[in-house]
């Protein structure tokens, strides 16, 4: 496959490839200028796509008369009257140039560097003038501006001028000159990178056309059809790439074919002690499945707060274990391990499966009695930490490997555990994160998806409430009440700013305040980012163990452990808080079989903030909300792509683009599914994306 891909490289000059030192007019100096904005070679080039919007419109020449004085940029012609060097009151110079059409006149004022232009231009020369447009004392005044020679009568508009992202002493004029030079290779050679049924069936332009008018357009309507094309080109080659990855997967890798559950399957299954959901059990029958597949398991289980992922877990570990293998779980936090772990205790240990714990908490003896265990293949299943993925850790017969919360481990982490199997190990990831369909498609493109919804028989819905800060005395003296009948609580403050030093002294100062104030004389427990793990866990399992009432923290709680007594979740700052993520703080409540309250606390009373607040009272449904948080907040409050091994959108965005998405994910299957079609796409990732982002993907 290697040697295809260099023969089909072979077959092009691969000038986009080339640094763009290669270009008239770029040294050292002005490429490490263009590298600031993340253009190296002459293919990044041509990918400095102008942003939506950043287009100066000079297709039409105005008369002077027709000028108007809001401080626009604007093009209009004429005859240069008069050249003036002048000093102002404070003996700064400036120079001014009189231009007039016969139905007006404008004074063009130029200051430091521009004053150049007075001996460049001379009465009676006729100039495009493109500027600022003010009022003047005597005429209209035009600053910023910049003058061309009109050569000859036929002369045209400088047209729909594009500005980019600049850098340094980068300046617009060095791009476009950049961009018409490399405009000009791709002239003499550009391979199209969309199959042709597809260009026909979308009435597409060619690739050139789309690229000459994404940069100097002809027109506005040449302009959105380029811009069209190429956001459907990414998402294409982006759904084109993780299709490619999870065919590769399941044609390249050995798995390991399970047979039908049975009697160990059934015990721990009566083990929960509860019946399983409707929606339980068809994501059940979906990994149950997988498992007897010969084909390696890729599956998100994406399941709403509460909705029961860890039964699911369970059962796959049974599942492995009645095959003869081992399985583990990968949790995030130490905390959400041991609570994994109690779980297998209660639920796999009474079916005769022997369970391990390992984390960086261990004693020594009890670390190396664990890795004896997984190596020598007594300990079946096991629950962990980073620690599972450190090079000490051998299993035996690894074939079953589950993340919880995976989006908290980074691709790599994830890969590491996968190669901890002889064999490619079935692999589940679990996640209570609620995210909306059209940004799954794109960073889960590669995963078959099963989601659950509703929650296990027994637990009552979050009461949901919203106040304003003249309310704050009455919420807290609610809380007093829940914590004098027996129960405990959750206080959320805002995190203020992305530095974890900020979030800690907001806690410590929410702590201070309440301790000393509402909460005096009970006993209260502080959490936040800037903790050590070790001091993490002990606040935690003091509040696990009912000897903290109510715990104050940071987001750091939001993936925290099961705590069945805690009824009350108050959140501050509400409105400073996205409502996917308010959603998952409050299934940190609700757990239990008492009533339980989520109180969202702003000062804010601006009724746009107050209305969408409003949204957390009536829904309930995770997926709901976050489908209302992107339309809001936009796809960035959710995962960054890079976090994923993606790379970033050149032009496309998840949200604006959702259509074209779906669109392209569908045209994606089609392709892949078509073997002349799929080498042809996988050979324009290789050859023909400028650089190299989509062939990234294709070899991930």
């Amino acid at each position: 496959m290697a040697s295809e891909k260099l023969r089909e490289k072979e077959k092009f000059n691969m000038w986009w490839q080339e640094p763009v030192t290669k270009l008239k007019g770029i040294g050292p100096k002005k490429a490490l200028e263009f590298e600031n904005i993340n253009v190296v070679t002459i293919g990044d080039l041509l990918n400095h796509f102008p942003r939506q919007g950043c287009y100066l419109d000079y297709s039409h020449v105005k008369t002077i008369d027709e000028l108007t004085t809001d401080g626009s940029m604007q093009l209009f012609r004429g005859s240069i009257v008069r050249l003036n060097n002048r000093r102002s009151m404070r003996n700064m110079k400036y120079a001014t140039i009189t231009v007039g059409d016969g139905t007006g006149f404008a004074e063009i004022v130029l200051f430091g560097a521009q004053t150049y232009m007075t001996r460049v231009y001379h009465t009676g020369d006729e100039v495009f003038v493109i500027g600022k447009v003010g009022l003047g004392r005597t005429a209209k005044s035009v600053t910023a501006a910049s003058l061309s020679h009109v050569k000859d009568e036929k002369a045209e508009a400088p047209g729909i001028l594009p500005t980019y992202a600049l850098s340094g002493s980068l300046t617009q004029n060095n791009v476009r000159s950049a961009v018409r030079q490399a405009l000009a290779l791709a002239r003499k050679e550009l391979p199209e990178c969309l199959p042709a049924p597809l260009l026909r069936a979308k009435h597409f332009l060619p690739r050139l056309e789309a690229l000459e008018n994404i940069h100097f357009p002809k027109s506005q309507e040449l302009l959105e059809k380029a811009r069209q094309r190429f956001i459907f080109e990414e998402l294409f080659f982006l759904q084109c790439g993780l299709l490619h990855h999870r065919v590769e997967i399941k044609r390249d890798s050995r798995g390991i074919k399970m047979a039908r559950s049975g009697k160990l399957v059934d015990r721990v299954r009566s083990q929960l002690g509860f019946a399983l959901t409707d929606s339980q059990k068809k994501a059940w029958q979906e990994i149950d499945d997988d498992m007897q597949s010969p084909e390696p398991m890729n599956r998100l289980v994406q399941g709403d707060v509460g909705s029961g992922k860890t039964a699911l877990a369970m059962l796959a570990l049974a599942k492995a274990v009645e095959n003869g293998y081992q399985g583990c779980l990968m949790a995030p936090t130490e905390i959400l391990a041991e609570q994994h772990y109690q779980e297998m205790q209660k639920v796999l240990e009474p079916a005769g499966i022997r369970t391990a714990l390992l984390t960086g908490g261990l004693t020594a003896k009890r670390r190396r009695e664990v890795l004896e265990g997984l190596a020598d293949g007594s300990i079946q299943a096991v629950v962990g930490t980073y620690a599972l993925i450190q090079d000490a850790v051998v299993f035996h017969s690894l074939a079953l490997a589950i993340t919880d919360e995976q989006h908290r481990f980074g691709v790599a982490q994830r890969a590491k555990l996968q190669d901890k199997s002889q064999y490619a190990p079935h692999v589940l990831i679990m996640t209570a994160t609620p995210i909306p369909r059209t940004l799954a498609l794109t960073v889960y493109g590669d995963l078959d998806v099963s989601l659950m919804k509703g929650m296990p028989p027994g637990r009552k819905p979050v009461q949901t409430l919203c106040y304003t800060e003249e309310k704050r005395a009455a919420v807290y003296k609610g809380l007093i009440h829940q914590v004098q009948e027996g129960h405990q609580a959750y206080v959320v403050c805002p995190l203020i700013e992305e530095s974890e030093g900020v979030d800690a002294r907001a806690a410590s100062d929410l702590y201070d305040e309440l301790t000393h104030g509402y909460l005096k004389g009970i006993p209260c427990g502080l959490l936040h980012g800037r903790l050590k793990p070790e001091e993490k866990d002990a606040v935690m399992e003091s509040f696990a163990r009912n000897e903290t009432k109510v715990l104050i923290t940071t987001t750091v709680v939001e993936v925290g452990v099961n705590v069945p007594n805690a009824t009350l979740m108050i959140i501050e700052g509400a409105d400073r808080f996205g409502l996917a993520q308010m959603h998952q703080l409050r299934g940190r409540v609700g757990r239990g079989s008492a009533q339980s309250y989520c109180v969202l606390l702003t000062s804010s009373t601006n009724p746009v903030t107050l209305e969408r607040l409003q949204i957390m009272r009536n829904c309930s449904d995770g997926f709901l909300l976050a489908e209302k948080d992107l339309e809001l907040r936009g796809a960035g409050q959710f995962f960054g792509l890079r976090q994923h091994g993606l790379s970033d959108l050149y032009i496309a965005d998840i949200l604006r683009d959702t259509d074209t998405l779906v669109e392209a994910r569908k045209a994606a299957q089609w392709a892949m599914n078509d073997p002349q079609i799929a080498r042809e796409v996988e050979q324009a990732a290789a050859t023909t994306q400028f650089d190299g982002r989509f062939e990234r993907i294709f070899n991930a």
